[in-house]
């Protein structure tokens, strides 16, 4: 089969489409033919091994190969056909349109990838191509977990720092689908199309910090962006906000222990357990036309490198999408 593969850690140059072996599934296993994967800031930064946040790098390091990688295939994140089934598979059958997470089996840039039948896996919505469902499980499945975190109420105001990305997009639809009144933060250039996903305002970060505007205080922040001070996201919530940290620097996941010991205020940074259940509330909403897939543009699986390097630069709206070819 056909994938992107990378060997060595590097910038986007390091991968290279080339011809693999194709896997089969072992017992209790399905393969999944790809039809469509999301590029991710995460792939970007497996490929480089440069991380945002660096409290974790050593025991990653550890997991994902200490001078070289040992999944070659970057890609979590697919949606795609059921072509064959391992023994004993009993929750899909063969022809299944479905979407969802291969985990840290990755795989997604390969033309076949197998993943057991108990993992967030479910059936694609009719009303979605393939590129539109595989840009939705990592946006949509970290914002439903962080939106139910919060636990937002009607009327409550919401500001999510980052809104232009992809879980950001999600999590923007997610607070208009429960009522609250949503504030934007991203580029002026995102402005439009934050507001088209329904934000009620829009704050460009590079005009003036949000917490110096006379938009605060929020009952809940979301923070999807590893840079700030802490108490500047806490500065601008009401007496009893509750402040979502993304991507937590070791630093502040202190603080914010301290925080919730010792105020009415909360600060919270538990990671997404991306489970079928939310996958399924997420179908539901997309088959209702709730919320909506944001795919930014398309690439051929043999340009993950310009993909690459489009997700990197920041300067998107919404989700980067790799298509794979037929049967060539």
């Amino acid at each position: 089969m056909k994938a992107a593969v990378y060997h060595r850690y590097g910038p986007p140059s390091v991968l290279q489409y080339t011809e693999v072996v194709e896997p089969r599934p072992a017992k209790g296993e399905i393969r999944i033919r790809v039809k469509a994967c999301e590029a991710t800031k995460g792939d970007c930064e497996l490929r480089s091994f440069h991380f945002a946040v660096k409290w974790f790098l050593v025991p990653l390091r550890m997991v994902l190969g200490v001078r070289k990688p040992r999944r070659t295939i970057l890609g979590g994140y697919v949606a795609g056909t059921i072509d064959a089934l391992g023994e004993g598979v009993t929750q899909f059958n063969i022809g299944d349109e479905v979407y969802g997470s291969t985990q840290l089996r990755l795989g997604g840039y390969g033309q076949f990838v197998c993943v057991p039948q108990t993992y967030t896996m479910v059936k694609k919505p009719e009303n979605l191509s393939f590129a539109d469902a595989a840009s939705v499980p990592l946006g949509g499945l970290n914002a439903i977990h962080f939106m139910t975190l919060a636990d937002i109420q009607p009327g409550q105001r919401v500001l999510i720092n980052g809104a232009g990305g992809s879980i950001g997009s999600f999590a923007l639809q997610i607070a208009k689908l429960k009522g609250a009144h949503v504030t934007a933060v991203d580029a002026a250039r995102k402005a439009d199309f934050l507001r088209n996903l329904g934000a009620d305002a829009v704050l460009d970060y590079r005009e003036k910090p949000f917490y110096e505007t006379t938009e605060h205080p929020f009952d809940v922040i979301l923070n999807m962006v590893a840079q700030g001070r802490f108490k500047n996201f806490v500065s601008a919530l009401t007496d009893t906000g509750c402040y979502l940290m993304a991507n937590p620097r070791l630093g502040d996941m202190v603080r914010a222990a301290w925080l919730n010991r010792t105020g009415r205020r909360r600060a919270v940074f538990a990671f997404a357990g991306e489970t079928r259940e939310e996958l399924q509330q997420l179908s539901l909403w997309l088959a209702e036309g709730q919320i909506k897939p944001v795919v930014d543009k398309i690439f051929p699986l043999k340009d993950a490198a310009l993909a690459h390097q489009h997700v990197e630069a920041e300067d998107r709206l919404g989700t980067i999408v790799l298509e794979h070819p037929g049967d060539d």
